[in-house]
């Protein structure tokens, strides 16, 4: 008998635990998503490749400060 409440005792914190986890991921999920009736824009990724210089080193002379 005594087996048997430690494993229902186990199983009703384990039930429990996942019915918080549950709750707070999807007060999450609902708090960071966007605003009732606002439609989000289509995210795109925008690739955007910068000039190499011809010459090695830096493009523009380093300043030193003491």
């Amino acid at each position: 008998m005594n087996a048997l409440n430690a494993t229902l005792k186990t199983l009703a914190c384990g039930v429990g635990a996942l019915a918080i986890t549950a709750v707070m991921s999807w007060s999450l999920v609902e708090s960071t998503s966007t605003a009732p009736g606002s439609h989000a824009p289509a995210q795109m990724a925008k690739l955007t490749v910068q000039q190499r210089h011809v010459w090695f080193g830096q493009s523009q002379p380093a300043v030193l400060v003491d």
